[in-house]
């Protein structure tokens, strides 16, 4: 996105954990077998892509919580497989799993992949019943650009909702980056030229009290999205009173996190596990 460091802002621990609940975590050793289908349609017919999915089915009994899983890759490329061992972690666990594609800018300017992850919650909402989903259980898990998406979808209140979610390096307020060409590209206009669809695409301009849990996850050397994006974004659901985890790794940049991320995903995975009353 072209944008400014502001990594030192971090302090120096390895990794720092705030507004963290009392208790232990739920027992991130289980493992559940799973059935994979790929490239589920999770769009009706008329839609403009066809797009699909991949859907991960836990040997489980009784109703089970689910994970909307959104890639990233500036929203403009990539594919859902980046997510694919995130995607089975949370299966192991007992997690349903939805792991979509979804529309690219510049073809699609924001809203359309908004709309997007709401026809996947509609689905996941539909079908239900044959997959054992409760539908007041559904969290929503990205990075970078999936994250915001993720964070997007959950705080504007769609049906079903979004019942938790994970973020990690997520563009919180694309505002603060009027020169950036990837946001000029999913919005489709300079930022002094439509504020209104700016803000509207900004994660962090939706939150209100009624929103999700929140744990978000980011590197300290992250130079692409910088780090203050997180803290900015807890500080705003922290101000309406949403319970938020943040976990910060100083010595990661936005690719690293990602990569070599595995303890934040696992923590963050923990806090669906606890947000979603997985047994």
């Amino acid at each position: 996105m072209g944008l400014a460091g502001l990594a030192t802002l971090l302090g120096a621990s390895c990794a720092s954990h705030e507004d963290k609940p009392d208790g232990p975590r739920p027992d991130s050793g289980r493992k559940v077998a799973y059935e994979l289908t790929e490239d589920v349609r999770y769009v009706p017919e008329d839609w403009p892509e066809p797009l699909g999915a991949d859907l991960y089915l836990p040997a489980s009994t009784g109703l089970r919580p689910a994970v909307l899983v959104v890639h990233g890759g500036g929203w403009t490329r990539r594919s859902r497989s980046d997510m694919n061992g995130i995607s089975r972690q949370l299966a192991k666990r007992g997690f349903v799993v939805l792991n979509v594609t979804y529309r690219f800018a510049p073809a699609y300017r924001h809203p359309a992949q908004l709309e997007d992850l709401r026809e996947a919650l509609a689905w996941l909402a539909a079908n239900a019943d044959e997959h054992r989903i409760d539908v007041t259980r559904i969290g929503a898990f990205g990075y970078s650009a999936g994250a915001h998406l993720a964070a997007l979808v959950a705080v504007t209140d769609p049906e079903p909702g979004v019942a938790a979610v994970v973020a990690g390096g997520t563009p919180v307020d694309l505002r603060k980056w009027p020169d950036s060409p990837l946001v000029n590209t999913l919005i489709g206009a300079h930022r002094d030229a439509a504020l209104e669809a700016w803000t509207d695409a900004s994660p962090i301009a939706h939150v209100t009290p009624d929103d999700p849990p929140f744990f978000l996850y980011h590197g300290g050397m992250d130079t692409l999205v910088e780090p203050e994006q997180a803290t900015l974004m807890q500080a705003a659901l922290q101000e309406v009173g949403v319970p938020v985890e943040l976990y910060l790794a100083p010595l990661q940049g936005h690719v690293s996190m990602f990569v070599f991320g595995g303890s934040a995903v696992r923590a963050g995975i923990d806090f669906l596990a606890r947000e979603l009353a997985l047994d």
